[in-house]
């Protein structure tokens, strides 16, 4: 499985060419696991009613895993590591949360974030100009 950051879908949501058709294999195959804070900044940022409907429709659609704590958890993991001092905020620890606990690949265009996630949960995109 593999956890898309915001930056990701977003890329994917403005149809751009060098993800769009990559994200739509992993949607077809459902191989993308939604992780909920990331659906609510997606809907944070929706402008118009089409593209709320949009974003509830993969939220509904795709696989999840509904971890008990996950959020504590994240927290204990984000003090512990001491990922503010890296600039990486809560909702960041939660993805990386899902992706420990779920063993899912993480794609973010995020470089902060990237820098905090382990090696063998990093997705690598095999994309230009990115």
């Amino acid at each position: 499985m593999i956890i898309l950051d915001t930056s990701v879908w977003i890329e994917h949501l403005k149809n751009n060419q060098n993800f769009f058709p990559v994200i739509c294999k992993f949607l077809e195959s459902r191989e993308i696991l939604a992780v909920e804070c990331v659906f609510g900044e997606l809907l944070q940022g929706v402008k118009n009613k089409y593209e709320k409907e949009i974003i509830l429709k993969f939220w509904k659609y795709l696989p999840k895993e509904n971890y008990e704590n996950i959020i504590i958890e994240a927290g204990e993991y984000s003090a512990n590591n001491k990922l503010p001092d890296y600039g990486v905020g809560l909702i960041d620890s939660i993805i990386l949360m899902h992706g420990i606990k779920s063993n899912s690949k993480i794609w973010t265009l995020d470089k902060k974030f990237l820098k905090i996630i382990p090696e063998k949960l990093r997705y690598k995109a095999n994309i230009s100009n990115y």
